[in-house]
């Protein structure tokens, strides 16, 4: 015969405490004490007991799980959704923001349903998903300035928090990191070592981040004197900063420096510089954006601007937290800052 499943008066007997007490560490209850929960949670783990989820969301109410969608503007066809999809995967960052928000919700019994919503269809999916009850909330990366997903969120009244400042203002909650300040350094860094003919590969223009990258970047120069810098547009991609590199190397081949909105293109950016001969940094300078697994992996290693990504996953996923159990009631917003990364290229 199998062994019956442990039960909450077990746990309540190995840790000598109530089966009031264990069942309120459980379902989260703040105010216990911190010695008793630790002992309570050290008895389950000794017992190998495992809440019933069913019962217990009819306790709490809640699913002890989150949508992570990754988001975006268009109506996409099947097979533009599935590359899509296949570039997110590919991209470091995206798998950052998933470190970052598993971190914070598995310590708490909190699981992530990762979707896409990058079609009409797909919004509708992901909107239903939550207001249905399936999910507590959602926490939104969105890809595109018109994205109308927050907006639907918004309207629906289902707890939800971005990644990255809206285009256009919602009432949501949301982390972002002070792109113009990443722009600035990036410009004063170049300048510094002594670089006078600058060029930049920007990201999707149709991004805010790329637009404030690109605005911190061009200010900051103009304030150096520099009033015009040219720019190609990348796509967050190898090749797409590849591409965009060799365009400015016909236009202006005497380039000393160079700024690429992300790690991915500055690695682009790098290879189509070897490949005609140009020597990083000896020649030609080259600073990155984000601090990504590939700036280390890239030759020579990146100088990039950090963004701390699985930091700022993290407090997001804390303010949907806060705003699933009612703690916090009024959107708010977290804005990191970013720091100078100086390695071999620049």
């Amino acid at each position: 015969m199998s062994r019956q499943a442990p039960t909450l008066e077990d746990v309540a007997r190995e840790a000598g405490v109530s089966r009031a007490t264990v069942s309120r560490v459980i379902n989260g209850v703040r105010n216990v004490d911190p010695a008793i929960r630790d002992t309570v949670r050290q008895a389950v783990e000794r017992t190998g007991y495992a809440p019933n989820r069913a019962a217990r969301s009819l306790v709490t109410r809640r699913t002890e799980t989150v949508a992570l969608i990754v988001s975006g503007a268009g109506d996409a066809s099947e097979e533009e959704q599935n590359a899509f999809a296949a570039r997110v995967f590919a991209d470091p960052f995206f798998g950052r923001v998933v470190g970052g928000v598993v971190g914070h919700l598995r310590p708490r019994s909190m699981h992530p349903v990762l979707m896409f919503a990058e079609s009409a269809e797909g919004r509708h999916q992901a909107l239903a998903y939550v207001r249905q009850g399936s999910a507590d909330g959602a926490l939104v990366v969105s890809t595109h300035a018109d994205d109308p997903l927050p907006a639907l969120l918004a309207d629906a009244g289902v707890p939800a928090v971005l990644f990255a400042r809206p285009s256009r203002p919602v009432p949501l909650s949301y982390v972002d990191l002070a792109h113009r300040d990443g722009g600035r350094l990036a410009a004063e860094h170049l300048l510094r070592r002594g670089c006078r003919r600058i060029v930049t590969v920007s990201g999707p223009l149709a991004v805010s981040a790329s637009q404030d990258r690109l605005a911190g970047f061009r200010e900051t120069m103009a304030r150096r004197g520099h009033p015009y810098v040219p720019v190609a547009e990348g796509g967050f991609t190898v090749d797409s900063g590849m591409a965009a590199m060799s365009g400015l190397l016909a236009e202006h081949p005497d380039v000393d420096g160079v700024f690429a909105a992300n790690d991915l293109m500055a690695q682009g950016v790098c290879q189509i510089l070897r490949e005609r001969g140009r020597r990083v940094p000896d020649d030609v300078a080259v600073v990155g954006f984000d601090d990504s697994s590939v700036a280390v992996v890239c030759r020579p290693p990146l100088t990039t601007v950090r963004q701390p990504v699985e930091e700022m996953a993290a407090a997001m996923a804390q303010l949907l937290d806060e705003h699933i159990r009612g703690v916090r009631t009024e959107p708010t917003s977290l804005i990191f800052e970013p720091e100078l990364v100086v390695r071999a290229s620049a």
